[in-house]
This record gives structure tokens, sequence and C-alpha cells, in this order.
């Protein structure tokens, strides 16, 4: 049986150009689209779409909920379901009122794509994220070697990604000049880096203390006064492959080019913690470090507002929702603390006691 089907391959070819150039849906999205469409046609064994019927969708919704995961082995994580659903439902919504489709389907054969109202709760819920502490990453960047220039682009990678959390997009495509050590900051340039939606904003280095802010310094300093770099070459170059001395096939040093995907930044931050002896945690977790940092501090609701920023959010409110979730055993040292702060109970635990007195100094 042939694995595609020309008319179905012609329309979802329009579909993309329509949410590319009328939506501005990016890359990325566009992607997943493609994948979820594939996913539906393959499990009604690549059948026209003009002999849609809505017990396809029912039948594709209990095949989808049973299927495994090709990386984990394991089911579908709802979310995941949620996403593939949402995405078959705006197309066949699109596809409704598209010439050669309007006679076989309706608007509302789009909506037995949703999931129930069970299952689509479970795919909201939010779960506790893993989330290094600033105390284990100042222990990867002293763990971290730093003989050769690959192993201190690397170190420098993680300790920049401590001081800006700068999402791993921007990461891959920030330049030289887009650094200002002394003044202490990076320039979100959107027409160069690749950052979320699009936007350009300055980021200040965050106070992480340690030794973050010394290690990239030093980084700067080596490609700027070593390794002659230009203000266009990239912050973090890609890694030049080649035959070494003994004819085998190695890493030999820099590229005066940035990496052409996100990938290896992920694999240098797997290689460093697990080197460290703490379990893999990537790029993007750094942001919520961050914000749980922020939110230690105390910080007063301008100084808040500049965090956000920092972190490229327009509302203060984008930066709690998606980064400020407390950790549950945090949430319960809290509770416990505010209760015995209105107790007269003797209490031991040290920890305990700071809570309530930076409580007690609120009010």
């Amino acid at each position: 049986m042939a694995k595609h089907n020309a008319a179905n391959e012609r329309i979802k070819r329009e579909y993309l150009h329509y949410l590319k150039e009328a939506k501005g849906r990016d890359e990325a999205t566009l992607d997943g689209v493609a994948k979820s469409l594939a996913r539906f046609e393959e499990s009604t064994g690549w059948k026209a779409f003009k002999r849609f019927h809505r017990e396809q969708a029912v039948a594709f919704k209990k095949r989808l909920a049973d299927a495994l995961s090709v990386r984990t082995g394991e089911r579908l994580a709802k979310a995941t379901v949620q996403s593939t659903m949402r995405d078959l439902k705006a197309f066949f919504f699109w596809l409704a009122h598209q010439p050669g489709y309007k006679s076989v389907i309706t608007y509302g054969d789009a909506d037995y794509f949703n999931l129930s109202e069970r299952d689509a709760a479970i795919a909201r819920g939010r779960r506790e994220k893993a989330v290094p502490s600033l105390e284990q990453v100042h222990h990867v960047l002293a763990t971290m070697p730093a003989n050769t220039v690959l192993e201190r682009r690397d170190r420098a990678l993680i300790a920049f990604t401590a001081l800006t959390a700068a999402r791993v997009g921007a990461l891959a495509t920030f330049q030289l000049q887009h650094v200002n050590v002394v003044e202490g900051y990076v320039e979100q340039d959107a027409r160069v880096v690749a950052t979320k939606f699009g936007k350009t904003f300055r980021t200040y280095f965050m106070p992480v203390v340690g030794d973050a802010l010394a290690i990239f310094g030093a980084w700067i300093a080596e490609l700027r006064h070593e390794h002659l770099w230009a203000p266009t070459d990239p912050l973090f170059p890609a890694t030049r492959m080649g035959l070494n001395d003994a004819g085998v096939f190695s890493p030999l040093g820099l590229e005066r080019r940035a990496w052409a995907t996100t990938q290896p930044i992920r694999d240098v931050f797997r290689r460093a913690f697990t080197a460290a002896g703490l379990p893999y945690f990537n790029p993007h977790s750094f942001r919520d470090m961050l914000v749980h940092h922020a939110m230690k501090l105390n910080p007063a609701p301008e100084e808040m507002k500049a965090w956000s920023q920092n972190l490229g959010h327009a509302d203060v409110l984008t930066t709690f929702t998606s980064y400020g979730q407390v950790p549950t055993h945090r949430q319960g040292e809290l509770i416990r603390a505010a209760g015995y702060a209105h107790a007269n109970e003797p209490l031991d635990d040290p920890d305990i006691l700071e809570l309530i007195k930076r409580i007690k100094s609120r009010r």
C-alpha cells in the first residue's frame, strides 16, 4: 500500500502555506502540524481526506490514546495527544470551506477531534518541573574542565545561560557583537538572534554570584584577543571536526560558524551535569531556576517587573505562571512556617525559624 496520497499532499501543502503566510506560524509549528496530519493519515491507511468520516476521528482518538512514544517507549503524554487533536481539528475546520471538500466535510465534523473533558483537564494539568538550584549549577561549573578551547566554550555556555536564562535558539545564534561585558548585558536582537516570537530586548546579567560571570568574561576575552573573533562571529561556535594525528575523525577546535541546530547545546548540558554526578537539566530549566531565585529575594513589584522584562516577557504574570511555580517541598515549608508564625509553640528547626523571621518582617 502506498504511504501517501497525492490529493492529500496537495491540500496539506496548501494548508501549511496558509498557516505560514496568512497566520504567521513558524517552522517549528508547521513541522508539528505536518506530523499530526501524517499520524492521522497513517491511521486511515492514507485514505483521501475527501472520504473522511467522523468514525475515523473517533477511531484515531482511541488509537492515539494507546500509542507509544518512539523516544521513551511509554504512552504518549496527554498534552501530546491534545496538541495532535487540536492540529487536526483546526485542519478539518479549514478544510470544510475549501472547494471540493465543502460537500463532504462539515464544520461539525471537526468537533469529533475534541478530547473528553477528563482527558483535556489532564492535558492542561501543570506538573512540577525539574529545576536545578544555583548551588548545583555552580557545582557543575566548578567541576567542568577547561584545558581545551572546546571545554572552555562548553563551560562558558553554561555560565552564560545561568547569567541570562537565554532560550536555546538564542544561545545558538548569538554573535560576539551582542554582548557588552562592561555594562553587563546581551542584546537579543531578533534580526539575527532566534528569539521567541521575534522579540528584541536587552537582558542584563542576573545576580547569580559564583564564578559564572568571570568564566564568561574570560571566554569573551579569549575570542577577541586569542582567536581574533570579529563582532559578527558566533558567541558559541560549532565544533570543527577532522582527522587527528592518529588518523581518527575527532573534534579539532572551533569552526568560525554557529551551530546549525540546538541539539549540540543540549548535549553540552547533558554531559556537564552527568559528569558532575547530577541529573540532567535542560537549558530551558535555567529560566525556572532564575525566577525561583528572584522570588526568594522577595523583590519589590518594580524589581520583579525588571526580572520579567529581562526574560523577554511583556507581562509579569507570564513570568509567574510559566516559571514561578513554587516547588512542592518549598510549598510545604512556607505553609508550615506561616502557621508557626502565628503560634506560640517552641520550635527548633533553624530553616523554619528563618522563614518565620522573614514572614514577620514583611508585616
